[in-house]
């Protein structure tokens, strides 16, 4: 959900439209690295929920999303590697930090 939040907000910033095709074309290189992340985080039988399986599902996310743009000849523009990396980042860690604090304070 955070990769189509993503996706969403980008393409409407950059007036390309939230057409269901075009959510799919810039989607799917991230959701591929998404996939990956996720399959390291369960290969390595790491907690879902924590830090470092967040860390990874992210990372994964957008350095194989970045790969799989350059490959697919839709470009990776420095200043959107960075936007990606703080975005996602920032949900994909941010919401594991908040269902930890709350977790905690619940116990």
């Amino acid at each position: 959900m955070v990769v189509v939040l993503f996706v969403g907000i980008g393409r409407s910033n950059h007036h390309d439209g939230v057409t269901l095709s075009g959510m799919i074309s810039t989607t799917w290189p991230f959701a591929a690295g998404l996939a990956f992340g996720w399959l390291v985080v369960l290969l390595r039988r790491q907690n879902a929920a924590s830090l470092g399986a967040g860390a990874v599902v992210w990372l994964a996310t957008v350095a194989l999303g970045m790969v799989l743009r350059v490959l697919a000849g839709q470009g990776t523009a420095f200043a959107f590697i960075i936007v990606a990396l703080v975005f996602l980042g920032a949900l994909m860690l941010g919401l594991r930090l908040a269902h930890s604090k709350i977790v905690r304070t619940r116990t």
